[in-house]
């Protein structure tokens, strides 16, 4: 059973995380993921979840206890945006290579600088190599259905990994939209208890958890941990399996949106993607094959997948809201790309730089970007790669 309602992807969040009731949230406030510690605080005083909150001095701390806690065998979370996250690059990196299963809810804003508190995934992108599970949500529905699968993911003994669940900044963090909110009890059953195999606190079993590795062995473990970054995309697949069968509702690696018979595809992620899906159907009824791939799951990064997926049309549109500053595109592209030549599929690929520090992404850019992918495919038009959309200079529009 659900319930409707309406919610900001913020109290969408912290509703998922009520309903899980964590063990420990330390959490430090940072715009504009602010209003989740908030709202779990709140939820706290009122007696609706006995998770142990604990404020703390900076974001590098929040980290560093939800680490412990973790350690200690507590099933454990915080949440942040931007310089919050890479106040805490370097506990990042520990959680992941200490094999934690903890949950992050990030809410996508621009790193500075300059200094700008709107959406782009120039955090989450900075982070995607730190060994933690990325997954975005379009929604407000979304950040909450991805939420509570998150524990099972990350729990899982394959994968054993730190998760963040990614929404995008005011857009979908603030914006109140319909939702509908699974039962308590049905959420409860679905995550189940958290009962680690290993952890300090087991005074029966004593352990050392982050100990100095030694040339010998370091290797290995970074190993250990890409196989099970591997392992997590058949269990992302198995969990979203179970919450659609329980709930209705369900996400794979990524959403396919009228692309069966699409020439041309654009490939996004975020909350965009409803700009471009609007798009995609205002130009089928003009008789346009066109669709959109909406990039749910960026780690574990499904590149054979999406080769698959992409290797009927004739050409992609990478949209990336990051900057890399290589020269040529993002990370999407990068990883897109090269996806695409390991699995011998010669495409038409364009890269795209849209949405940075909040700029406006409308249905109209999305027209003209197809448009020119026609070209592109039917005239050869030579293209800039890697170009600016809606940027205030002549020669970009």
């Amino acid at each position: 059973m659900s319930k409707k309602d309406r919610m900001s992807g913020n109290e969408a969040v912290a509703y998922a995380i009520r309903q899980i009731n964590p063990d420990v949230m330390p959490a430090f406030p940072i715009t504009p993921s602010t209003e989740i510690p908030q709202l779990v605080s709140t939820y706290i005083a009122n007696g609706e979840m006995d998770t142990e909150f604990i404020p703390v001095e900076s974001e590098h701390s929040s980290m560093s206890a939800t680490v412990g806690a973790e350690a200690a065998g507590a099933r454990s979370l915080t949440a942040t945006s931007s310089c919050g996250l890479a106040l805490m690059w370097e506990e990042l990196l520990i959680a992941a290579s200490n094999r934690m299963p903890c949950a992050l809810a990030l809410v996508n804003r621009t790193l500075s600088g300059p200094i700008n508190i709107n959406c782009d995934h120039s955090d989450g992108m900075g982070a995607r190599d730190t060994g933690w599970i990325q997954i975005y949500a379009e929604t407000n529905q979304e950040a909450y259905d991805n939420f509570i699968q998150a524990y099972p993911i990350a729990e899982d003994k394959r994968v054993h990994l730190p998760i963040m669940i990614c929404q995008d900044g005011f857009i979908t963090s603030h914006a109140v939209q319909n939702i509908e909110l699974n039962e308590d009890q049905d959420v409860k059953d679905f995550v189940g208890e958290y009962n680690p195999e290993e952890y300090l606190l087991n005074t029966g079993n004593p352990i050392a958890i982050g100990p100095y590795s030694i040339s010998n062995y370091a290797m290995e473990a970074r190993k250990a941990q890409e196989m099970a970054m591997e392992n997590s995309k058949e269990v992302i697949i198995e969990v979203a399996k179970k919450y659609k069968e329980k709930f209705g509702r369900g996400f794979e690696l990524f959403e396919e949106y009228r692309t069966a018979d699409a020439d041309y595809i654009m490939l996004i992620m975020g909350s965009a993607a409803g700009t471009a899906k609007q798009a995609v159907d205002d130009l089928r009824e003009k008789g346009y094959k066109v669709g959109v791939l909406k990039l749910r799951v960026f780690r574990p990064f499904p590149a054979d997948e999406i080769a698959k997926a992409l290797s009927n049309c004739k050409a992609v549109a990478i949209m990336e809201r990051t900057e890399s500053y290589n020269g040529h595109g993002g990370p999407l592209a990068s990883e897109v790309r090269a996806g695409l030549f390991e699995n011998g599929i010669n495409i038409k690929a364009v890269c795209y730089t849209y949405g940075l520090a909040g700029r406006d992404f409308t249905v109209e850019h999305v027209y003209s970007i197809f448009d020119e992918l026609k070209d592109v495919d039917l005239n050869n038009k030579k293209v800039k790669q890697h170009r600016y959309i809606n940027l205030r200079t002549k020669e970009e529009n």
